[in-house]
């Protein structure tokens, strides 16, 4: 069977996908396509789910992925010796062809990058706290050390919590506030003492403002899909004994 999957117009000739919760082999809570090596499941079964994802995208690929620790950290994957860790870090990049490089997420923000004159690719992931620690920024500046150009970097944003399900105490506004007074516009009005933060758009104004000017974004909710996406603040809410992680992955042919 054959995973479903997202691609993004930016990325178009580039391997890539934006996997859900669906074409998988998992059950219960985390069916069907788990791919979070953390999750309370069989690994076996979340290792047949992740060659699903890697067969559906580019066959044959290594899959490259990390220990995610919400931070700002890119890591480059240019050696088969890189697979056998799984590094402390929120992004990696790689300029050599075969290797699948992944991101695991639950309502955290994926993006995808691709400079296809210079031959690099890259994948990050993007919580809040990584994401105002500038994930994205650290992303671009290890594609730059591979021979890619800002100009001519496209980067896509995938299945995320959206605003309307993404709650958020003042507390959390004036942190970003704090960052940058322009950070307001990222909150609408909640109930009295919180707010709803578009995660996304802060993503892609932080990618706009690093010098990428070809930016998707795919406004899933992976909150409010349930059918389609895993999600940690739904499974919390759910008490749910666990929950599972989607995967995102780019890689070079």
């Amino acid at each position: 069977m054959t995973a479903p999957f997202v691609t993004a117009a930016p990325l178009a000739g580039i391997a890539h996908g934006f996997f859900g919760r669906r074409g998988g082999v998992s059950h219960g809570d985390l069916a069907s396509l788990n791919c979070g090596l953390g999750s309370n499941d069989d690994p076996a079964l979340i290792a047949e789910n992740r060659r699903r994802v890697a067969d559906a995208v580019l066959p044959g690929a290594a899959l490259a992925g990390l220990y995610q620790v919400h931070g700002n950290r890119c890591v480059v994957i240019d050696e088969a010796s890189d697979l056998a860790a799984r590094p402390e870090a929120d992004a990696l990049a790689t300029r050599t062809p075969g290797i699948l490089l992944g991101i695991l997420t639950a309502d955290c923000v994926p993006v995808l990058f691709a400079d296809r004159e210079a031959g690099v690719v890259a994948a990050a992931h993007a919580g809040w706290k990584g994401a105002i620690a500038g994930v994205t920024d650290a992303t671009l500046a290890a594609m730059e050390s591979l021979g890619a150009t800002r100009a001519s970097v496209a980067a896509a944003i995938g299945p995320c919590i959206g605003r309307a399900s993404y709650e958020v105490d003042d507390g959390f506004v004036a942190t970003f506030v704090a960052d940058g007074p322009a950070n307001e516009r990222f909150f609408a009005a909640g109930r009295p003492g919180h707010a709803m933060f578009d995660i996304a758009a802060y993503v892609a104004a932080r990618l706009a403002a690093a010098g990428v000017t070809r930016i998707a974004i795919g406004g899933q909710d992976t909150y409010a899909e349930a059918d389609d996406y895993f999600s940690y603040r739904r499974a919390c809410h759910k008490a749910e004994n666990s929950y599972g992680r989607q995967l995102s992955v780019i890689g070079l042919a």
